[in-house]
């Protein structure tokens, strides 16, 4: 993993510009809620073939939890996720509840 591209000073700049940009979760907001981001997030996932290093709008905002739920549903393979990229939406991105 020390070559991973995150572990790079460019991509820490990188993460750093986003949370500036959108400093609140973006999963957090689509429900309403107001949650302040702390990760950063490729939307296409590097090892699906995403820019390692893509424009603010090929990244997100998240908190640490819908980091974590998104990572683990969505961008590991190796486990048998939900596909549902975050709680609350369905797999094509719609609200399961009124927000």
């Amino acid at each position: 993993m020390a070559d991973w591209p995150c572990n790079t000073a460019a991509w820490r700049r990188l993460r750093m510009a986003k949370l500036a940009a959108e400093p609140l979760c973006y999963a957090c907001k689509l429900r309403g809620q107001i949650a302040e981001a702390k990760a950063v997030d490729h939307i296409t996932a590097i090892n699906a073939g995403g820019d390692p290093f893509p424009a603010l709008d090929g990244l997100m905002s998240l908190c640490e939890r819908c980091h974590n739920d998104k990572t683990n549903a969505v961008d590991r393979p190796d486990r048998r996720g939900s596909g549902r990229r975050f709680k609350g939406f369905d797999l094509e991105g719609k609200a399961r509840f009124a927000i």
